[in-house]
């Protein structure tokens, strides 16, 4: 045992003793000033802890201290009873506050004791009621949050532990307090108590044992009552307030004091007004002007200290951003941060600016967060935050779209205008500004206000340029959504499914595929326009077939066909049967035949011949089913479904192409023309 844990032991015990063992005056006055200094030093180390688990100890602290300060009552009591003295130090309190007037003594130490036990007491046992309460209640949030920091690569395991801790070692600390507080109510009872009992005892003793007249015994024991009450009620003010200082402080970055002056002083040109309150009183009312006078100008002149102080920083502050920017600038490593690229970014000209600014009305960053919401529904992935910017060298009611730095779209609009897409048949009494619509590029007119109304009772559709932007962006999105999709978003996504099929998962990554694996299969279902939104039905197929394969491309057939009411709701309806072009036997034959196997997996080599063959007469088909009025939808046999598909990536890439086992055996499939070779 080190000398340090001996001395607190025995500390401890001798408190005990106390309470049984006579103490000698010239001692007692030596531990009633080692109470008042170890009160005073609580006090200050709360006011300068930053946060309350700096001062982890106080609980425990806050017990042996008031028991401390019960024995030395037990002690001072029984020399009052016995002696008729207390010590110097009892007695120099006493004949200080009363001052030769023992009602005035009697009125000071209640008056202690009420704001004692009424106001501190009871206000910090309440706080430290909530505080433990609300702890409680918040540690299941934090423990997620940091779960969810862990699982982002936010944080590594070792900081995860120990914000765990943190948050363990803060529901017990308040815990403690909660419980603590409850001495030190009990504390000031007992206060009142000990008081009662040391002045109807020693009026007693005193005339009945010692012979004393009623004044005599009176004053005399009124007088060490009162110092003994004061010794005692002004270390447990002192702690008391220490308690109520650390429940009810929160975190910051700077001591009491520190918050206290940086607080208070923010705001100088708040002291001009309460300098002008004060001078007010002392003019127009009976208040003496040379009290308020001398305030007033003292806080008018701390108000222009101040703002000056404040000015000063701002301008040092000012210069330190210029410096650092200029040192960054001339810094090697100033040119990382330019190879960031944003995943999608609108950008647009400076006519077009009240469509992002909503002091104008504009209402675009809104339409973006429904975009989002809309993808996530449709797609199954958390589309990443949209850059949106002006550009100055746009023409003024032009914008694009660019992926990850790239052009892939863009547009005009007139603001004061509306786009109008004919219903099929041309109204000529509607004219406007031909145009395209950027989204499906579809002919149509910019019109204005007045021919909007006479537009739609023809037929067609009327959007304003927000709707026709948000429509243009919705489809770029769903477009180029599997470009989206990169290994740290997949990690993400696998992370939400995680939380409610913790085996699942387990079972499937890192075992049997990694993450980049399972992104791959992702990216060639959102190529093909396919949700990915049930995320646990794709990777339980995975967690199925990877043993067997790991070839994204056989993976993700295996994926299809466990999505096959997905598909099929997806491309048909329950009313209606589904229209298809069917591929002929002599193409599918063509197309098996073509099929190359390597170590790295299967590819389609067909001639270029054979290529433009297949292309003309998809082409003819797909044209007629158009014309018709319907989506074409190309049907194939499974085994060469996914080699059709990457003959057709580059030429008809919108077309889907699906096979016999995505469809549902319910569905009523109508060809409406074969394919053959």
């Amino acid at each position: 045992m080190k000398p340090k844990d001996l001395v607190v032991l025995i500390g401890v015990i001798g408190i005990i003793l106390m309470m049984v063992v006579p103490i000698p005056t010239a001692l007692l006055d030596f531990l009633l000033i080692i109470n008042i200094t170890i009160s005073l030093m609580i006090i200050l180390v709360g006011m300068n802890t930053q946060e309350a688990l700096q001062f982890s100890i106080f609980p425990a602290l806050l017990l042996v201290t008031t028991l401390f300060r019960l024995a030395l009552n037990v002690s001072t009591a029984r020399n009052i009873l016995a002696h008729a003295e207390a010590g110097a130090v009892v007695e120099t309190f006493g004949n200080f506050v009363a001052a030769g007037n023992i009602v005035v003594g009697f009125i000071v130490f209640l008056i202690l004791v009420i704001v004692q036990f009424i106001v501190i007491t009871k206000g910090s046992e309440r706080v430290a009621e909530v505080a433990a309460r609300f702890t409680l209640d918040a540690m299941p949030g934090k423990q997620m949050s940091i779960d969810a920091d862990l699982n982002a690569g936010m944080i590594n395991e070792q900081q995860a532990r120990e914000r765990r801790r943190k948050v363990e070692r803060e529901a017990d600390f308040y815990g403690a307090m909660d419980g603590a507080s409850k001495f030190v109510k009990g504390d000031a009872i007992a206060g009142i108590i000990i008081l009662l009992i040391n002045l109807i005892g020693g009026l007693i003793i005193g005339i009945s044992m010692k012979g004393m007249s009623f004044g005599e015994a009176g004053h005399t024991y009124s007088i060490l009552t009162i110092g003994d009450g004061l010794v005692s009620q002004i270390p447990a003010l002192l702690i008391s307030t220490a308690s109520g200082i650390i429940v009810t402080r929160a975190s910051s970055e700077g001591t009491f004091s520190n918050d206290i002056v940086g607080q208070l002083t923010a705001y100088p040109k708040l002291l001009y007004i309460v300098a002008g309150t004060i001078a007010f009183l002392g003019i127009f009312t009976p208040i003496h002007w040379y009290t308020t006078i001398p305030i007033a100008v003292l806080l008018v002149f701390a108000a222009r200290k101040m703002q000056q102080n404040l000015n000063r920083k701002q301008v040092e502050e000012e210069q330190m951003v210029e410096e650092q920017q200029i040192e960054e600038v001339r810094s090697p490593e100033s040119v990382i941060s330019l190879l960031q690229v944003d995943p999608i970014e609108f950008e647009f000209g400076y006519g077009l600016i009240p469509l992002a600014d909503a002091q104008q009305g504009g209402d675009l960053l809104d339409r973006i967060i429904l975009i989002r919401r809309q993808c996530a529904l449709e797609l199954g992935i958390v589309v990443p935050v949209i850059r949106i910017r002006d550009n100055i060298q746009l023409r003024p009611n032009e914008y694009i779209i660019k992926i990850k730095g790239n052009t892939v779209a863009g547009g005009e609009l007139l603001l004061n205008h509306y786009l109008a897409m004919s219903p099929g048949f041309e109204d000529e009494s509607v004219t406007g500004i031909e145009t395209t619509e950027p989204a499906f590029g579809l002919p149509a007119l910019w019109i204005d206000e007045m021919t909007k109304e006479r537009a739609e009772l023809s037929g067609y559709t009327v959007v304003d340029p927000p709707s026709v932007v948000a429509t243009h962006l919705t489809e770029i999105i769903k477009k180029h959504a599997h470009e989206l999709l990169g290994r740290q978003e997949t990690k993400t996504l696998i992370d939400n499914v995680r939380e409610a099929y913790p085996a699942l998962v387990d079972d499937l990554i890192p075992n049997v595929l990694s993450i980049g694996d399972v992104q791959k299969v992702l990216v060639k279902l959102l190529r093909e326009k396919i949700s990915v939104r049930d995320l646990v039905t794709i990777l339980e197929t995975l967690a199925d077939y990877g043993p067997y394969s790991k070839d994204p491309d056989i993976l993700t057939e295996y994926v299809r066909q466990s999505l096959s009411r997905q598909i099929t709701l997806q491309y048909s309806s329950p009313q209606d049967s589904l229209r298809v072009i069917t591929v002929g036997p002599g193409l599918e034959k063509k197309i098996a035949d073509s099929v190359q196997q390597t170590d790295q997996g299967s590819y389609l080599a067909i001639d270029p011949s054979s290529s433009q063959v297949i292309y003309h007469k998809l082409g003819e088909q797909v044209s007629k089913m158009v014309q018709s009025g319907h989506q074409p939808v190309i049907l194939a046999s499974p085994t060469i479904r996914m080699y059709l598909r990457q003959l057709l990536e580059r030429t008809m890439q919108d077309i889907p192409v699906l096979s016999y086992s995505e469809l549902e055996p319910s569905v009523e499939i109508q060809s409406m023309g074969v394919v053959n070779l």
